[in-house]
């Protein structure tokens, strides 16, 4: 199995910055990417951005120019890096990994989210 353990959530005021950082662990081969998705209340999950073992990043429209992602896949750990907050960044921040768990096998693991909150 894997584990993801999510740290750096809280409350910021709009225009301030916070950095997420997730670590994986257990049975991991190789890492394909990770990322961070997040969840406002009454909306659906969505990417916020990603990073593949390659260095090739995604993001979500809404956090170009303002967040960025950063990786160090020898060591499984994914660090997102948000500056600028608006009130509309405010959700649950979730952690993503995809690992090969041998030559041939891959999988999707969850952290259990934290909380970003921005005051206006």
């Amino acid at each position: 199995q894997v584990q993801l353990a999510e740290s750096g959530g809280g409350l910021v005021q709009a225009g301030g910055s916070l950095t997420l950082s997730c670590a994986a662990s257990g049975s991991i081969f190789r890492m394909i990417a990770m990322g961070w998705y997040r969840q406002a209340p009454g909306k659906q999950r969505e990417l916020v951005a990603d990073i593949n073992a390659g260095g090739g990043r995604n993001y979500a429209d809404s956090v170009k120019g303002r967040f960025r992602i950063s990786s160090d896949m020898a060591k499984n750990t994914v660090i997102l890096q948000m500056n600028s907050l608006k009130p509309e960044d405010t959700a649950v921040y979730y952690c993503n990994a995809r690992p090969y768990l041998n030559f041939t096998t891959w999988n999707e693991y969850w952290g259990q989210g934290t909380q970003v909150t921005v005051s206006s």
